[in-house]
């Protein structure tokens, strides 16, 4: 029996060993939550990364506006904040009409002039020197005969390639003239080891001056810097000038302004038709008026662009293929010719006064190489084109040259008739009559004669491109050369500066002239 018991015993033992070893091997279902931490701790969950809007930077050349892609690339801290500066900042402030006028003149030109001073790495402040030069009027003329957006002299523009002649002055020409006066610009800058305040005010009054000033001051133990050194008045105000609206536009906003819009892409393009065009031809083919082709090309003087050399356009941009196709449909002709048959009393001289063209013109049409006509033979004369009887050159041509800085326009004569009087003349011609006496040299008290002629200047059609400048007299000056050399009448100039009964000019005496600035281009 006892052995049976221990034999039970062991049995059970045995049994109760086997079933616990089962029990902790076998696996057993998981909650729902253990299996998840599990899942979790096991596994590695890869998410894509979350995509950052891209911010887009506009650069300078992507701008709307022109005024912004300069204002962009203007570094303020090289603006001085001086005396001189603010005091021409405050005019503009005190004048924002001015850069409204500006803004409206520059439209065609700045775009190329921008692109042409990038294209260098220039300082895009060099941009805004046509501003201070001739506040953007491309028939701007000075005392020192300087024409041109840049006001450029005859001897500096020849230096720098630009021609000038009876038809054409490249001094007036934007594209070529903009090529001569970052030229001449990047030059002083070499000269000058890099200073452009020093480049800037040789540009305006010469190297020499600039260097002699240095020269002194470096003499005298004085500062060199532009600021510091004796320069004649107009010199010490050029570059503040430039400063001054360099900073008014890059902060127009700050300061209240709102200067209009000019668009950041081209404006005019260059066509070349490789001959001599008619002005008004050139006009018809582009489907604009003769005046608005005039205000892109001011190098032209007279009513066709040069027989040699320049015959190049700037037309809007929009209207280059209608120009072209014009050009070829019309086996490219660009000039007028008339035949004409000699009569007594005729010459090279006065037929080519007499059709507004030149000698050299005339000649070339007939391969002539003396000037010897004969009465009874025909000869071929080119000449503007004419829309019935009226020219276009002395209407519609003229007519683009209205815009000027003095307020003055054309010169017209009046005739006194009977019943005239100072007021009703000036009612009649839209001036005033202040403008009439001072034109004149009149007085108010003084009646007028029937018959007498009066010197006028207004808007209109017909008559010069006219600029007033103020003359200072030099030693050995005198009326009649005073009037030789910008093409005026001594009596004009008397008139103007109510001179008669003075016997005597003085050096210093300043005159006022009305220059017809296409005729004493060169």
């Amino acid at each position: 029996m006892k052995s049976r018991f221990f034999l039970a015993s062991a049995l059970l033992l045995a049994g109760c060993q086997l079933t616990n070893t089962v029990e902790e091997k076998a696996p057993t279902n998981p909650k729902p939550q253990e299996a998840e931490v599990k899942a979790q701790q096991t596994t590695v969950v890869e998410t894509a990364p979350v995509a950052q809007p891209e911010i887009k930077v506009i650069t300078p050349q992507e701008q709307e506006d022109l005024w912004r892609r300069i204002s962009m690339q203007i570094d303020t801290d090289a603006i001085p904040n001086n005396g001189k500066v603010r005091h021409y900042r405050n005019w503009y402030l005190r004048h924002p009409t001015h850069l409204e006028t500006v803004a409206k003149r520059a439209e065609p030109f700045l775009y190329l002039i921008v692109e042409e001073i990038e294209k260098r790495g220039l300082p895009l402040e060099l941009a805004l020197l046509p501003i201070v030069e001739s506040s953007f009027d491309q028939f701007a003329y000075s005392h020192g005969r300087a024409a041109g957006l840049w006001q450029i002299t005859p001897p500096t523009g020849r230096s720098f390639g630009l021609e000038q002649n009876w038809w054409y002055d490249g001094r007036r020409d934007v594209v070529e003239s903009t090529r001569a006066a970052l030229d001449l610009l990047e030059y002083l800058h070499r000269k000058f080891d890099g200073n452009w305040k020093h480049a800037l005010a040789a540009y305006n009054t010469g190297e020499g001056r600039v260097f002699r000033a240095i020269r002194n001051n470096k003499a005298a133990g004085k500062p060199t810097d532009f600021w510091s050194l004796s320069l004649p008045r107009e010199t010490s105000g050029y570059v503040p000038k430039l400063y001054a609206v360099a900073d008014v536009i890059k902060n127009q906003k700050k300061y209240g302004l709102a200067i209009p819009m000019v668009a950041n892409k081209p404006a005019v393009a260059v066509v070349k038709p490789g001959i001599q065009m008619d002005l008004g031809m050139a006009a018809r083919y582009a489907g604009i008026k003769t005046s608005e082709l005039q205000k892109l090309n001011p190098a032209y003087n007279s009513w066709a662009t040069s027989p040699d050399g320049n015959n190049h356009l700037l037309l809007p941009i929009n209207k280059v293929e209608r120009f072209n196709k014009q050009l070829a449909a019309n086996n490219h002709q660009g000039m007028k010719v008339v035949r004409y048959k000699v009569k007594s009393g005729d010459s090279l001289s006065v037929l080519a006064k007499r059709n507004k063209t030149s000698v050299k013109q005339i000649q070339r049409a007939n391969n002539m190489t003396n000037t010897n006509i004969r009465v009874g033979k025909h000869i071929l004369i080119p000449v503007a084109l004419k829309d019935g009887s009226t020219s276009q050159l002395s209407q519609s041509l003229q007519q683009a040259r209205t815009h000027n800085t003095h307020g003055n326009g054309y010169r017209t004569t009046y005739t006194v008739k009977s019943g005239d009087s100072l007021w009703s003349i000036a009612r009649k011609q839209k001036v005033s009559i202040d403008q009439i006496t001072k034109w004149n040299g009149l007085s108010k008290k003084k009646a007028l004669r029937v018959g007498q002629k009066l010197t006028l200047w207004q808007q209109g059609d017909q008559g010069e491109v006219i600029r007033t400048i103020y003359y200072k007299i030099r030693s050995g000056d005198n009326l009649s050369t005073i009037a030789k050399r910008y093409k005026v009448k001594v009596s004009d100039v008397v008139k103007w500066n109510q001179l008669s009964g003075q016997k005597y000019l003085k050096p210093g005496q300043q005159l006022k002239l009305y220059v017809d600035v296409t005729k004493v281009s060169v």
